[in-house]
């Protein structure tokens, strides 16, 4: 069994635009900073840019959160341990809190100059970090060592 393909469509998307996030981190935070600091900012299409991937993530995932509880998961390969089976939804349940709260402390600290919602963004980027390595490590685990064709399901739709 498979995901279906807007699942994997969906998934895709939202990780190209997650990792454009990181990379266009820098110029938010320097416009965010001198903001906070009385100064003008200009427009700037790499702070745009960031702030309109951030309500894409957010859209993304709730979308993927309702194709997910329409179509349901495919469900882990036989055999797996209890590790597998506890990791595996606390990985993928702390991918998409974080795919909700950090454009939403992003918008409040953005929208609100609220200097406190734009410490938690800049604290769950890491944590984000920390989960999209999980999960990639996870996947190349299934992939290399237990050749167990979890990946699979990510490729070829229902």
């Amino acid at each position: 069994m498979s995901y279906t393909r807007s699942q994997i469509l969906l998934h895709w998307v939202v990780f190209v635009l997650i990792a454009a996030q990181f990379i266009g981190h820098e110029p938010i935070k320097q416009a965010f900073d001198m903001w906070m600091k009385g100064g003008e900012i200009a427009f700037s299409p790499l702070v745009a840019g960031h702030v309109v991937g951030g309500v894409l993530v957010l859209v993304l995932a709730l979308w993927r959160l309702g194709l997910r509880r329409k179509h349901g998961v495919p469900p882990l390969p036989e055999g797996q341990d209890k590790v597998s089976r506890l990791l595996a939804p606390l990985t993928h349940g702390m991918l998409y809190a974080l795919m909700i709260l950090m454009p939403v402390s992003g918008a409040v600290a953005w929208f609100g100059s609220h200097e406190g919602a734009a410490t938690a963004h800049g604290l769950m980027r890491f944590a984000l970090l920390g989960f999209l390595a999980l999960h990639v490590i996870g996947a190349l685990y299934h992939q290399f060592v237990l050749k167990d064709g979890l990946m699979a399901r990510m490729k070829r739709a229902r």
